[in-house]
């Protein structure tokens, strides 16, 4: 039984949990190979590496790289391209930390831009280059509803991600004539997720649980109500279904787009 990315392999930035490991686990069962990335303990890298295996992927092998360094950044996408990609590149790691204006410092913004627009910036770079000589190649970055819109306290976060859907705007405009329909293009899109169930959204959870006397439950339908017309969380595996989508030969004009999951949150 062959699958859909048989023969190509897949870089997936941030790939041990959540929703980079929900991505890599279905773009593993169309049978590519998985570039495991993250910041881990050996036991939980094993543990994903079991997963993507058993859903599919030919080949799972770990990289390391402090996205917060250029250098190291160089370093993984020299080692990936001498493993044979990527084919396809997911700029999947991010971090947050809510804080208002006023208060944020500098060590709060650099570390912010640096993982969450620097990293995807040195990562399509590197990248693209390849996938336009082969006639092949997606990009996608998860961006988030705050590359759309705007949230208090998350200055930086969301300075990050509204330059995270730049830069994927130019760069799907770079590219938008490499290869062709047979081939396959290079397309270079985002995904929006509005709340999803993974651990960067927990802190605000607990905040809002313990402001209704630590109800779990109660805490996360007041952060629907306040933002997600659905009041529904995402699943990670919804985000990875959609990359998948995003990777498949009838998406090649789909460039340049920036796709919320978000409830209709952006709609309002």
């Amino acid at each position: 039984m062959t699958g859909m990315l048989d023969g190509r392999t897949a870089l997936v930035t941030g790939s041990v949990q959540g929703i980079g490991l929900a991505i890599a686990r279905e773009l593993a069962a169309e049978g590519a190979r998985i570039a495991l990335h993250g910041l881990a303990e050996p036991a939980q890298i094993a543990h994903a590496e079991v997963e993507l295996h058993r859903a599919g992927a030919p080949e799972v092998r770990f990289f390391e790289g402090d996205l917060r360094d250029p250098a190291a950044i160089e370093a993984l996408m020299a080692a990936v391209a001498h493993w044979g990609g990527p084919d396809i590149l997911v700029n999947n790691a991010g971090i947050q930390r809510t804080v208002p204006l006023a208060e944020a410092t500098a060590e709060t913004w650099d570390a912010i831009l640096a993982v969450n627009l620097t990293a995807a910036f040195h990562t399509m770079r590197l990248a693209l280059p390849g996938m336009a000589e082969r006639g092949f190649g997606r990009v996608i970055n998860i961006a988030s509803v705050h590359g759309l819109v705007a949230s208090v306290h998350k200055a930086p976060y969301v300075a990050s991600k509204f330059g995270l859907v730049g830069l994927s705007r130019v760069a799907a405009l770079e590219y938008a004539a490499a290869g062709d329909r047979a081939s396959g293009g290079v397309t270079v899109n985002c995904i929006c997720p509005g709340w999803t169930e993974t651990a960067i959204i927990e802190p605000q959870i607990v905040a809002r649980a313990a402001e209704l006397g630590g109800d779990r439950a109660a805490g996360i339908a007041s952060l629907m109500a306040e933002k997600q017309p659905s009041r529904r969380l995402s699943d990670p595996s919804e985000i990875g279904r959609l990359a998948l989508w995003l990777c498949a030969p009838h998406a090649h004009n789909v460039t340049g787009a920036a796709i919320p999951v978000d409830g209709g949150w952006t709609a309002q």
